[in-house]
């Protein structure tokens, strides 16, 4: 599977559960690096806001 989001790419979460305090205020991440794809096909990113970094996965995310 490609990727369908670029390094360095702006993009934004789906929906951030609202407990969860790692969601940036802006809802605002950018792409710092792609990884592979899991089990079920779906590849991944590692996105960052500020000094928030996290791992998601592809349906998660929005340009």
């Amino acid at each position: 599977m490609l990727h369908k989001f670029k390094i360095r790419q702006m993009v934004r979460l789906v929906r951030a559960p609202i407990s969860d305090s790692r969601a940036s205020g802006s809802g605002i991440y950018e792409v710092t690096r792609l990884m592979p794809a899991d089990e079920t096909g779906e590849v991944s990113y590692r996105i960052r806001a500020g000094v928030t970094e996290r791992a998601v996965r592809e349906s998660e995310i929005r340009a």
